[in-house]
């Protein structure tokens, strides 16, 4: 949590077409019953995130690694996420890490209420790219010290063509899903990030994706 005060300057330090993405608070997520986080996410939002205005990107809604999959309660938390406050549209992702999450009913789930389930790759965690929303958020965890860009030359191209790709609305044939496609192809946003690994290499792994790209 933040004081707005700090959301406040990030927006005035940050160029126009700036986008932040924020990870929600753990107290929301991290909980028995989620459908019980209604107060934790209504306090998140009236902390001052609304000031980052058009610079507001996705918001990752991370769950514990020994979370499970209870369809019911999970649903119950989707709807609880705003698709909007004060005509303000919202974007929401949950990154989801225990393997009872790599099912269908998911996937269903995300896509009725239009929330991205984020693609974590190269990682322990499960991977699902499966697209779900309007936008994609990927999160590649898989820099190694050994490469002075974190990734081999083949591994950035692998991930620039994933990332035009997912753009242009298809899931790349070399990742893993847990549904069909979506019906209709259609361009996205694509949030990539380059996390965990090494963690020394993960910017120059984000600047050669970036001059690839």
């Amino acid at each position: 949590m933040q004081k707005p005060a700090s959301y406040e300057k990030w927006y005035q330090e940050t160029p126009d077409d700036f986008v932040f993405s924020l990870k929600a608070p753990r107290y929301a997520t991290n909980r028995k019953v989620l459908a019980e986080a209604g107060d934790t996410i209504e306090r998140f939002f009236a902390s001052g995130v609304l000031l980052l205005k058009q610079k507001l990107g996705p918001i990752n809604w991370q769950f514990a690694p020994t979370k499970k999959f209870d369809a019911d309660d999970f649903e119950a938390f989707l709807k609880l996420l705003p698709a909007s406050i004060e005509g303000q549209k919202l974007r929401h992702a949950v990154e989801v890490r225990h393997d009872s999450f790599r099912t269908p009913e998911l996937i269903a789930l995300a896509r009725k209420y239009k929330v991205a389930v984020v693609l974590a790759a190269d990682s322990e965690y499960p991977q699902i790219a499966d697209i779900t929303a309007p936008f994609v958020y990927a999160r590649i965890m898989g820099t190694s010290e050994k490469q002075a860009k974190g990734y081999s030359t083949k591994a950035l191209d692998a991930w620039a063509e994933r990332a035009r790709q997912l753009a242009a609305g298809i899931t790349p044939d070399d990742l893993e899903t847990c549904a069909e496609p979506p019906a209709k192809a259609a361009t996205r946003d694509v949030y990539l990030y380059v996390i965990s690994g090494f963690k020394e290499r993960n910017p120059a792994a984000a600047m050669a994706l970036l001059k690839k790209l």
